[in-house]
């Protein structure tokens, strides 16, 4: 059935609005997926990792990739197609997938994906699932941040500590002298 000029340019929008709010994309292969299986994934993304699931026409989501900027990987877009968007947590996202991948590898499979301007393969899955999350990654700038400012603190401590040891002894020396 032949889509509508109208429903064209709706769904290029659409594509292109997710392309806009995410950090990258995997591309994934859909046979036979019932109804409830799309829902199990759609919902495992949302709740697990903030991504979401979408079946695209590859011609239309080709044009969408252009026109926002996107590397276009052609070789990827062929036969049934399904785009997990990472929503700006593509490693999380990633380990779904895969996860998704092992549950059901007779329906779904991974062909490949988008991290920023690097296309990567079906053997990259992993690798991609094994980066660290935004929150890890801002959790180790903040570790590296601290740090120096913890350490000077110990520092500063442990000195203060020594200048009160020295005058204690200071004046116990002194009372001990005065005493005599």
């Amino acid at each position: 059935m032949a889509i509508s000029r109208e429903r064209k340019e709706e769904l290029v929008a659409s594509y292109s609005e997710r392309l806009s709010r995410t950090d990258g994309f995997i591309v994934a292969e859909y046979r036979k997926m019932s109804v409830a299986q799309v829902g199990e994934l759609r919902k495992r993304l949302r709740d697990g990792a903030g991504g979401s699931y979408v079946v695209t026409k590859n011609t239309l989501f080709a044009i969408a990739l252009r026109e926002t900027g996107w590397p276009v990987p052609d070789d990827l877009l062929l036969g049934p197609t399904g785009v997990v968007f990472g929503n700006g947590n593509l490693p999380k996202v990633a380990k779904v997938v895969s996860q998704y991948v092992k549950d059901f590898p007779d329906n779904f499979s991974f062909k490949g994906g988008v991290l920023g301007t690097a296309v990567f393969g079906s053997g990259d899955l992993e690798t991609v699932s094994t980066l660290p999350t935004m929150d890890e990654i801002r959790a180790q700038l903040a570790g590296i941040i601290v740090a120096p400012a913890a350490q000077l603190a110990g520092l500063l401590q442990a000195a203060t500590s020594q200048l009160v040891n020295v005058l204690q002894a200071y004046e116990d020396d002194r009372n001990k002298d005065a005493a005599a």
